[in-house]
């Protein structure tokens, strides 16, 4: 019996069903790491595929090849090498000419040598002026038709890549009838696509007759426009390219080696092109420098591949909303910078993808941000930045488990009522049961067996977190101390103190309520002024919604107040050193706070003796506190201050 033979190769059959699932939790910690030092998050996400993961082949590094790329291009020789190139050859074939006319007399040889001595300066003129002229050197007659089979050869070989041997393809007439059928054909074929008719038929029939001028092998009518299109404008971009005279120079001898059939045809082709891709740079010239002449299918080759990476910079940017490397061709990438930025490009979308396949970031009209899983985590990494050692809690947590509205259990139980929202107590609901009925399987509840947990009502806190988001706060390296701590009482509170009732409330010129996503994404108030009254003012509406819980004020900030809100028009108004009127209505607001019970404790970043008078006052007229923390120290004395709050009269 023979054994069974096996082979083993590459899976084939789509994704690795082995491959470990893609952890993208590093990039997001990193996105994380740079929020909380102050960094900006859409900055953020952007530098994480900029500098790609771990700093290695990210967009950044890219873009920098492509414009290397480009800088080379630019250098890479003379526009103007066909025209250069037609002079020499013109030039060649006048001195074999004029070598020819010496050895012979007569008055023939002496009018043509007039006629030589009279030729324009201009190449493009005399190579025209010479159309007709009778040459008596075979030499020169080559040389001279040179100049036109190669000019020609260049410009439709640079149009039609399967046209191989373009001049002699154009000079043979029984193939040049056929690539004046081929072009009469394709202008047929565009005109029908732009009038929107279906051409499905008919670009199968054109690709049957005329497939092998096309060795790319389009499949569609807009792929074969797309291939043409950038030659032509390739093409247009190189007369854009010139001076006025060399262009002049350049027209004038392309009219002459094309001859008015093949001339009109390419006319009409462009034309069509134009129409059909008008997004295309047609018009855009190119200051290429460099000692080598290039000819025409060299020269219009540079021009296309600086367009190209010009196209691939501008999707590497990533600047516009709502851009995604999606916008990057893969295809465009490897043809310009190879295949390993290829698969870089590619890596990159992978994190992209998966970082939202995961739910780590959402896209929104600005571009990616984090999701609330993602800020969830980040809130997390910033508790545990400020109480590394915080364990089981400190006095008065609350456990998750515990269901219902009424608070903490108490360890007794009493009979069930009409109304009661506690959790029963299955133990003594079965054994009330089992004495009334009875053992037996299955166990007979009645309504009077019901018992439910005795709770007691927990102590719970209302607290505004105002935070200063004015200009200074950035400029002194205090924005991320600053977020870093307002995400983790907020964490703090979702996860340890769900009864309590936390609102984190922003102030620069005015003040504003943030959610926790705002404060991720918030950016600094680059308008002057720090509107204290107004943040309190939000504070007091956040207190009145919650009358039964412990009222807490926790403010931050670096610098005296300086606006205040218009009591007649509710406009912000701003002024240095502060006015009277700005002081009295931000008092206005504290003694209001003072009334109503709460907490408020100030804690003060920096040393101006100006906020240190006023804070000191604020504290001393409310009854609260004053702290000067260190920015390291500033979480930890936020948080533990919270903490003494919330059970400060309870």
């Amino acid at each position: 019996m023979t054994g069974n033979r096996f082979r083993y190769g590459q899976w084939r059959g789509g994704p690795d069903p082995l491959a470990p699932p893609y952890d993208v939790r590093a990039a997001v910690d990193a996105v994380g790491a740079e929020v909380l030092s102050g960094g900006s998050l859409r900055e953020a996400l952007r530098d994480l595929l900029r500098r790609g993961p771990q700093g290695r082949g990210g967009v950044d590094d890219l873009a920098a090849r492509a414009r290397r790329l480009r800088r080379e291009a630019m250098r890479r020789g003379d526009l103007d090498g066909a025209v250069t190139r037609a002079r020499a050859l013109l030039d060649q074939a006048l001195a074999a000419e004029r070598d020819e006319l010496r050895g012979r007399d007569g008055d023939d040889a002496r009018f043509a040598e007039a006629v030589l001595d009279n030729l324009p300066r201009s190449t493009a003129r005399a190579v025209q002026e010479l159309a007709e002229y009778r040459w008596a050197s075979d030499e020169a007659r080559q040389t001279y038709q040179r100049i036109l089979d190669g000019l020609r050869g260049e410009v439709l070989e640079q149009r039609f890549a399967g046209l191989r041997d373009a001049a002699r393809a154009a000079a043979d007439p029984a193939a040049q009838r056929r690539l004046a059928e081929m072009m009469r054909d394709l202008n047929d074929l565009l005109a029908r696509h732009a009038r929107a008719e279906d051409t499905t038929d008919a670009f199968a029939e054109f690709m049957r007759r005329h497939g092998d001028f096309f060795p790319e092998r389009p499949e569609t009518v807009d792929e074969l426009v797309d291939v043409l299109a950038r030659r032509a404008a390739a093409g247009e971009r190189l007369m854009r390219s010139l001076s006025d005279r060399q262009r002049e120079e350049l027209a004038g001898l392309m009219r002459q080696s094309l001859g008015e059939r093949l001339e009109g045809e390419l006319a009409a082709l462009d034309a069509n092109l134009r129409a059909l891709r008008p997004d295309l740079n047609w018009h855009r010239g190119e200051r290429v420098r460099g000692e080598q002449p290039l000819g025409y299918g060299a020269a219009t080759g540079a021009l296309d591949e600086i367009a190209e990476l010009d196209e691939l910079l501008d999707s590497l940017d990533q600047d516009h909303p709502g851009a995604s490397l999606d916008d990057v061709d893969v295809d465009a990438v490897a043809r310009t910078l190879g295949r390993d930025a290829a698969d870089d490009v590619r890596r990159l979308r992978e994190l992209e993808r998966e970082l939202r396949r995961q739910g780590w970031v959402t896209r929104d009209a600005d571009g990616l941000t984090l999701s609330p899983k993602a800020l969830r985590r980040l809130a997390g990494t910033a508790l545990r930045r400020v109480f590394a050692d915080l364990t089981a809690g400190p006095r008065g947590q609350h456990d998750l488990r515990s269901a219902g509205a009424a608070g903490e259990v108490s360890g007794a139980s009493r009979p069930w009522e009409y109304g009661d929202e506690q959790p029963l107590d299955v133990v003594r609901t079965l054994t009330r049961a089992v004495r009334r009925a009875g053992p037996g399987v299955p166990v007979q509840l009645a309504v009077e067996d019901f018992e439910v947990v005795e709770t007691e009502r927990q102590a719970s806190a209302a607290v505004a977190l105002c935070v200063d988001l004015s200009y200074s706060m950035i400029s002194q390296g205090r924005w991320g101390p600053m977020k870093q701590t307002a995400l983790a009482l907020s964490h703090l509170v979702a996860t340890r103190f769900p009864h309590d009732a936390l609102q984190i409330i922003g102030f620069g010129r005015e003040a504003a309520p943030l959610t926790q996503q705002e404060l991720a994404a918030v950016e600094p108030d680059l308008r002057q002024g720090t509107n204290l009254q107004h943040a309190l003012r939000l504070a007091g509406r956040h207190l009145r919604r919650h009358p039964g819980a412990e009222p807490v004020v926790l403010v931050v900030t670096d610098g005296e107040p300086t606006a205040h809100l218009d009591p007649d028009d509710g406009e912000a108004l701003f002024h240095w050193p502060p006015l009277r009127e700005t002081v009295d209505a931000t008092i206005r607001e504290v003694d209001r706070l003072t009334r109503a019970g709460a907490t408020l404790n100030l804690f003060m970043l920096g040393d101006d003796p100006g906020l240190r008078r006023f804070v000191d006052a604020v504290a001393r007229r409310s009854r609260g506190r004053m702290f000067t923390p260190d920015l390291d120290d500033l979480g930890e004395y936020v948080v533990s201050d919270y903490l003494r709050a919330r059970h400060g009269r309870r």
